[in-house]
């Protein structure tokens, strides 16, 4: 008998060495939690390490490393929280072990933060943002396999390359194209008239397209030194808007506007109007499309409007732009020319 039970325990220990000894090969993923409903149960916020735990297929994908940079709802997110983030992710990023990142975020700005880290994380490796539509213990919640599968990504070499990427729903996003679309559906995600570039399936991801608009080293924009962004505020175009708000927003400190404009890529004549009184103090103005799709194009040209024409970036995203582009330039066509890039 106590041979047999020698026998046994010589065994669970092998197979215990052999568990071990797989998991230390598995790629190394560091988690940076910043809160949101994917970590959000009705008795209150856990810490993603809490996440992560209650997700056992995680230990087949990676090895994973968990810290904690805020726990709120991506509706608080600040920009002067965005600094401390990709600050965070650079260094961590810097270390060679690490196969890619993961931010775990709410569903809310998860967009606009993807598309800052698009724009300012200094590496190569895969940061892949995920969120949840539903609370991680309610019924069908979406929040354990966004987490998963964001983390699959994160670990692929496949990811390397391709900017910050916004995982949920099985599907890969790119920052600079996605948007939340819907309030609570599953299927929230687009990146609208462009596409996904790729999908998760249960035996692999597979991506079908390319990001190709400049993002990560390719930018010129190094926030390790600043506390704050340049104030940008956004303007919504409506029928009868006068510029009152336009102005408004100068006088309240705004370094630059952006323009949610008529999809023809306009404001009303009275915006127009209080574009041009703006502009002639040094404030570059931005238009772009308030329906969220398509490129916005000068339709007037003899008019020479004083605008940065914001190419197909929603509202958000070219306000995101250029808080950045006014950290390294102030000469409009220098701003157009990021518009282009990036």
């Amino acid at each position: 008998m106590n041979h047999l039970v020698c026998c046994a325990a010589l065994v669970f220990l092998a197979a215990s060495v052999s568990a071990a000894d797989a998991q230390d090969k598995l790629p190394l993923v560091k988690v940076v939690a910043t809160g949101g409903t994917i970590a959000n149960t009705p008795s209150g916020r856990l810490n993603a390490g809490e996440v992560a735990d209650a997700i056992p297929a995680l230990k087949k994908v990676a090895r994973l490393e968990v810290e904690e940079i805020i726990r709120v709802g991506s509706s608080a997110i600040t920009v002067e929280n965005w600094l401390t983030l990709v600050r965070r992710i650079n260094e961590i990023l810097r270390e060679p072990e690490v196969t890619g990142v993961v931010v775990t975020h709410g569903s809310n700005t998860v967009e606009e933060t993807s598309y800052f880290l698009s724009l300012t994380v200094k590496s190569d490796k895969p940061v892949v943002l995920t969120a949840a539509q539903r609370q991680f213990t309610t019924l069908s919640s979406d929040s354990p396999k966004n987490f998963l599968q964001a983390v699959r990504v994160a670990a692929s070499d496949e990811a390397r390359g391709k900017g910050a990427l916004v995982v949920a729903n099985d599907m890969i996003n790119a920052a600079r194209d996605v948007s939340k679309n819907i309030t609570y559906r599953l299927e929230t995600y687009s990146s609208r008239d462009i596409g996904v570039l790729g999908f998760i399936d249960e035996d692999r991801l597979t991506f079908y397209r390319l990001p190709v608009k400049q993002h990560t080293k390719a930018t010129p924009f190094n926030v390790d030194h600043l506390q704050k962004l340049p104030r940008v505020d956004i303007i919504y175009t409506y029928a009868g808007a006068d510029g009152t708000l336009i102005e408004a927003a100068v006088a309240g400190g705004a370094e630059g506007i952006v323009i949610a404009g008529f999809p023809t890529g306009s404001g009303t004549p009275a915006m127009d109007e209080a574009v041009k009184r703006v502009t002639a103090k040094g404030i570059p103005v931005v238009m772009t499309n308030r329906g969220g799709m398509g490129r916005v194009i000068d339709t007037r040209p003899k008019e020479k409007r004083p605008l940065i024409w914001g190419d197909n970036l929603t509202p958000v995203k070219a306000r995101i732009l250029l808080m950045l582009a006014l950290t390294t330039a102030k000469d409009p066509s220098e701003v157009q020319r990021m518009f282009q890039r990036y």
